[in-house]
């Protein structure tokens, strides 16, 4: 939708000053604030012509005017100027990587706690997917009738977890398993383990029978990763700190979709471009209870691989600039950070 040069000035005035006060905007406070060379009389007109356009609105009759979903999204697409972050926000995102870790648990929760902290907003970083392809197995005799699987995907992402096994069960026994494991499921991922593959560890195992069972049900459900959590979430007081949820009901609707991983976890996959940072704002995200948030996401990477999101959670009088220059940073800092891993740190 065209609008000329005064209006576009008007709405950005408008947008700018409620962001910073939460606060309906009159005419008189923009005549007075920004400096536009006209009087608050042809403000008020041009306040008049977006209102019926449907770029902002007024909450209460004798109130100023506050900005519409649609007034938002023509401000991100049209409007809105590159944000540069302060040396001291690019500091914190420098210092939150610089640590070598090895836990992919370790880089989603940091990335998390980073976000969270500056933009003061909720954070959402969904994991790598477990799609990525297996690097090395190891499993290691916990005590008699239990092992810990250790499982590490190219991607960095480490898994592990205790299964039971037979009591006679010796070290050595699992180091055979574990070397099996790494010649043939090394490059693959779970798509690709396909009836062939089984077969050869089959036979590759067959001289050691007592095997045979604890193997194909490692296959079969321990290197099934889908079933970890996938989503971090975090500073989630953050956003219950606005004044947009004050009120009691609004937040428990919204603590309790947030608690609905499964759902959280396709909202935030079908709301984010593989390519660049996405704005959702309002009903854009296709949730009632979320009419009045907005959610500003991106998807991470190694290389041409996709491996997950992150994404800050807001009200709708978000500070979107800002907030999108910080998702771009944080997105290319955990890339390198992944690649990193990949490599082994060198």
């Amino acid at each position: 939708m065209k609008m000329d040069t005064r209006k576009q000035q008007v709405l950005m005035a408008l947008i700018t000053d409620f962001i910073a006060t939460a606060e309906p905007v009159g005419s008189r406070t923009i005549a007075r604030k920004y400096e536009m060379g006209v009087s608050p009389a042809t403000i008020r007109n041009e306040m008049a012509d977006l209102e019926e356009m449907g770029f902002i609105e007024q909450p209460h009759t004798s109130a100023g005017r506050v900005p519409s979903h649609m007034g938002y999204r023509y401000y991100v697409d049209f409007l809105m100027k590159k944000h540069s972050l302060s040396n001291r926000e690019e500091e914190m995102i420098r210092r939150g990587y610089e640590d070598k870790v090895r836990d992919v648990g370790q880089v989603v929760q940091r990335t998390g706690n980073l976000l969270s902290q500056i933009t003061s907003y909720a954070a959402v970083v969904v994991r790598p997917r477990a799609a990525g392809s297996f690097k090395h197995v190891q499993m290691v005799l916990m005590n008699p009738g239990s092992a810990m699987v250790v499982v590490v995907m190219n991607t960095g992402a480490v898994h592990h977890r205790i299964i039971e096994v037979a009591g006679g069960i010796t070290q050595s026994d699992l180091d055979t398993i574990s070397q099996v494991f790494n010649a043939k499921l090394q490059g693959h991922n779970m798509d690709s383990i396909k009836l062939t593959l089984i077969k050869e560890i089959y036979f590759e195992l067959s001289k050691h029978r007592n095997l045979l069972d604890l193997a194909m049900y490692l296959i079969k459900d321990s290197f099934d990763l889908d079933g970890e959590e996938k989503i971090y979430l975090g500073g989630v007081f953050n956003i219950l700190n606005q004044p947009e949820f004050n009120n009691v009901d609004k937040v428990k609707t919204l603590l309790s979709l947030l608690e609905q991983e499964e759902m959280f976890y396709s909202l935030l996959e079908r709301n984010t471009d593989p390519d660049g940072v996405t704005v959702r704002i309002g009903e854009e995200i296709n949730r009632d209870e979320m009419k009045e948030c907005s959610m500003v996401t991106a998807a991470y990477r190694i290389g041409d691989t996709q491996l997950g999101t992150i994404g800050v959670l807001g009200p709708t009088r978000m500070d979107y600039a800002r907030v999108v220059s910080i998702v771009e940073c944080m997105t290319r800092n955990l890339s390198q950070t992944l690649e990193k891993m990949s490599r082994g740190w060198k």
